[in-house]
């Protein structure tokens, strides 16, 4: 199923897909702005998850390039944690669609909340490099494709999560664990993204109007993130997961604005 969408709706999509790609290069969450201009365009939920994933592939695929360009990914380190990733959320992909989404309920605020306050609070979290709190193979066979997991099942703030797990479990500086974050975003993007095409759920015709705008947002973003360095990033994923927070607690009906 297609839809016949008016030149407004296409505009609509590429500023939505824009902004969202400039936010998700820098510190993930692009989805809180795509997904509800999606639904706003009369688009069904399933598709409109898948539709996203097509969008937001794009511009992780554009944020990869632009740092392992820069050399801030050196792509033999992070190969094996890309196929990691991928096949985590290919996993998810599929159990969304059998398991009760509520028993994310209590988990997701706990690691928003989480997320935020370790970075606002320690504030030289991420400002150098430190010794590894977890070795390679724990995460590379747990945590990685435990984000990759999530990513497929739920979304929003896929990148800030792998961020942090850079800087908390293997003591990476921010802005490593930033770019290391694209490159296995984009891996968790694409898996997602291929059992949903495989599913016929994506609307091509929203999502070409979206990727031009996420590959655009997506390049600004990733020189802002690299000129602006931890001083930019930081501020930006406790924004974005403040703003994920206040948004889900509202669908919730916890919250009223």
């Amino acid at each position: 199923m297609d839809f016949v969408l008016s030149p407004e709706v296409i505009a609509m999509l590429f500023g939505a897909a824009a902004i969202a790609g400039f936010v998700d290069a820098i510190a993930g969450g692009g989805g809180l702005i795509t997904i509800p201009v999606l639904l706003l365009a009369q688009v069904p939920p399933i598709q409109a998850l898948a539709t996203n994933k097509l969008q937001a592939s794009s511009g992780s695929f554009t944020a990869s390039m632009m740092v392992i360009r820069r050399g801030l990914v050196k792509v033999p380190e992070v190969r094996t944690l890309f196929i990691c990733s991928l096949i985590g959320s290919a996993i998810g992909t599929l159990a969304v669609q059998f398991v009760n989404a509520a028993t994310l309920d209590v988990l997701i605020p706990i690691v928003l909340v989480g997320i935020a306050l370790y970075f606002l609070l320690a504030p030289n979290a991420g400002a150098v490099e430190k010794k590894p709190r977890l070795n390679r193979k724990a995460y590379q066979g747990v945590v990685v494709p435990g984000i990759g997991f999530y990513d497929g099942m739920f979304g929003p703030g896929t990148g800030s999560f792998f961020s942090l797990a850079g800087v908390a479990l293997r003591g990476q500086n921010l802005i490593t664990a930033t770019a290391n974050a694209k490159v296995l975003n984009f891996a968790s993007n694409i898996a997602s993204l291929a059992v949903f095409i495989f599913g016929g759920k994506v609307l091509w015709a929203a999502g070409g109007a979206m990727i031009l705008g996420q590959v655009i947002g997506a390049w600004c973003g990733s020189h802002a993130m690299v000129r602006g360095g931890t001083k930019l990033i930081r501020p930006m994923i406790v924004t974005v997961c403040v703003v994920m927070l206040g948004r889900y607690l509202w669908q919730k009906g916890l919250v009223a604005f």
